[in-house]
């Protein structure tokens, strides 16, 4: 006999937090895991399907169901229009739960939030910002893994869907629970901060992400600071001193603040910028390398170590953390080959694309070729920020330039006449065959080569073709 399934939640704690009601399945109520892709569900899985622009989750029910999904929410308005498709998979799966709720991603998140309240000991933190999220979420939980259990989102599952996913990981035995939280319109970030109610926050910056959803800086610093909403004085907010939206964030704060940035901590002392190899410094005396390349990976630093103190981290602790930490794919990587490739494409917007080429063009005494793919999500802004990135490169030092992508032809034409360089349309494996020709046919073996663009162009194929090991 299969022994009893301990359920992330009850049945009557499912339909109390999403208001929803229980139309079909009996037996034993019991998921062990969540997922919105059917592809991923396994056996004892909630799964949510979610109705987007082009796709509408609910059909992939039956195969969900088949695949071993425990319960399943179902949107009341899609239930009610086709009650029969329903009732057939029930009639063939009749220990299957189906929960009808008015919308299925604000029931995700409701649910998500009451599993969180089952923990009121764990230490909630969130980290959000323009650029350099995931990079101070993964130097954050490196220290903090020193002194506590610490359970985080993978990747950047740090969006309205990707958040409540990843708390339904949180465990009894973790201690802390550190999340990565993003937002690309009005409202998430209230949404996804409902969810964790963090009591500790760090902000990295505020730039111009996702501006063309948002239409301004004052509007994305609003937003980012819907982190603090639940504080209720509280929580304490980890904030860069030299963001120049310093005061405003603070003053959305019901709680402690605490400034990080140079010259914050008395304790930290910079001593050399070891360029592709990353910064040294050191913490009440003890010296640290931080094995991220640039002056914002530094940066980044410096606010997960302000967070660390206030959680009561040594600073042996801190240097131990720092010196375990790995780059992470795809986000400041250096890789050894024929060419010094400094990959860095993961996410990109016209804060971190600035970081990156001033970063590679102070690099001292190696050729320098820069491919810079698409920064997407800019909307309105797109344009400009695309013109600016192709002037940025006339003063790099870079020997080539290498514009590519579609919205990259708005900075190769402001480029094209004040630099060397050339431009690749699309993102197809042909398109970046094409990149790579064009780096080996202009630059020596052991050329520094900078790799900047955002996910969607698949940059990474560039560095494979060109022998490193993306």
């Amino acid at each position: 006999m299969e022994a009893e399934i301990e359920s992330l939640l009850t049945l009557e704690d499912v339909l109390e937090s999403t208001g929803g009601v229980h139309v079909l399945g009996s037996g034993d109520f019991h998921f062990s895991s969540v997922q919105t892709d059917s592809r991923q569900i396994e056996k004892n899985s909630l799964f949510v399907p979610l109705i987007g622009e082009n796709q509408d989750g609910h059909k992939y029910v039956p195969q969900a169901v088949e695949k071993g999904a425990s319960v399943v929410f179902v949107a009341m308005p899609v239930y009610e229009k086709n009650p029969d498709f329903f009732n057939k998979v029930s009639m063939e799966n009749p220990s299957v739960f189906f929960i009808a709720v008015e919308n299925t991603l604000h029931a995700l998140q409701a649910a998500a939030s009451r599993y969180v309240e089952k923990f009121p000991d764990l230490i909630r933190i969130g980290v959000t910002g323009s650029s350099g999220k995931t990079t101070t979420k993964e130097i954050l939980a490196s220290i903090l893994q020193q002194k506590y259990r610490v359970i985080t989102n993978l990747g950047n599952l740090n969006s309205e869907t990707g958040l409540p996913l990843s708390v339904f990981n949180i465990r009894k035995e973790h201690q802390v629970g550190l999340f990565e939280m993003g937002m690309n319109r009005k409202d998430e970030m209230a949404e996804i901060s409902a969810v964790l109610k963090p009591r500790f926050a760090v902000i990295t910056n505020i730039g111009t992400a996702h501006i063309g959803n948002l239409g301004s800086r004052e509007n994305i610093a609003s937003e980012k600071g819907r982190i603090f909403d639940h504080f209720h004085s509280f929580g304490t907010a980890v904030i860069p001193r030299d963001d120049d939206f310093a005061d405003f964030l603070a003053s959305l704060v019901d709680g402690n603040i605490v400034f990080y940035g140079d010259g914050e901590d008395e304790g930290i002392s910079f001593v050399a910028d070891h360029g592709l190899d990353g910064t040294e410094f050191t913490v009440d005396g003890k010296k640290a390398v931080l094995p991220l390349p640039g002056k914002y990976n530094y940066k980044n630093a410096l606010g997960a170590i302000a967070l660390s103190r206030v959680l009561g981290v040594s600073s042996e602790q801190i240097v131990e953390g720092i010196s375990n930490l790995h780059p992470l794919f795809g986000r400041s990587q250096v890789i050894h080959g024929d060419y010094i490739i400094v990959q860095d494409c993961y996410n990109a917007n016209p804060d971190s694309m600035e970081k990156a080429i001033e970063f590679v063009s102070s690099v001292s005494g190696k050729n320098k070729v820069f491919v810079l793919g698409d920064m997407l999500e800019l909307g309105e802004e797109s344009k400009t920020a695309h013109q600016k990135i192709g002037l940025m490169a006339k003063d790099s030092g870079a020997s080539l330039v290498v514009f590519a992508g579609d919205e990259m032809k708005e900075a190769y034409n402001a480029a094209r006449d004040l630099c060397r360089c050339v431009y690749i349309e699309g993102h197809s494996d042909e398109s970046m065959k094409k990149i790579s020709d064009a780096v080996r046919s202009s630059c020596e073996k052991g050329s520094v080569v900078l790799i900047k663009g955002s996910r969607g162009m698949g940059l990474e194929r560039v560095t494979s073709l060109l022998g490193g090991n993306a």
